[in-house]
């Protein structure tokens, strides 16, 4: 992990492995800490070489880990996340999300017990890697 500061209330963290792969090679931060706010950049379901499953369950497990990861970066857990939005590659035209769906209530129930944030979908047509199909972004307030 390696931590930015940028004033007085303001943190920028990176991420040990990818990250540290992503800030060098296109210049972000992993995730931001403002006072009690964390906010963390879209993480895919990827390993710290930057490869990508090719099962669309086991990305989007690791795509879950990925932010976890990240939110520890920046002292936070799954239980304090308010907010979420997922980006998703669907397979064809007229596909719904429910392949996707059924993978990520899984894992909110596993990580996040009876919380449930707020959650917007959605489907785009590609996102940072040729190979994802799913990038999760999420806001948490730390409780203290």
């Amino acid at each position: 992990m390696r931590e930015v500061k940028e004033g007085r209330d303001v943190q920028f963290f990176v991420t040990s492995g990818f990250g540290e792969k992503a800030f060098g090679q296109l210049h972000y931060s992993q995730a931001v800490r403002i006072g009690d706010r964390v906010e963390i950049s879209g993480q895919g379901g990827w390993d710290d070489d930057l490869n990508i499953p090719a099962s669309l369950e086991e990305e989007i497990v690791v795509a879950f880990d990925n932010v976890e990861r990240t939110l520890a970066t920046a002292g936070a857990i799954w239980r304090d996340v308010v907010h979420v939005n997922s980006y998703h590659v669907i397979a064809a035209p007229g596909s719904t999300f429910d392949a996707h769906n059924v993978v990520m209530t899984d894992q909110y129930r596993k990580r996040m017990g009876d919380r449930a944030p707020i959650w917007t979908q959605i489907g785009v047509t590609a996102l940072g890697l040729p190979e994802m199909r799913i990038e999760i972004r999420v806001t948490a307030i730390v409780e203290n």
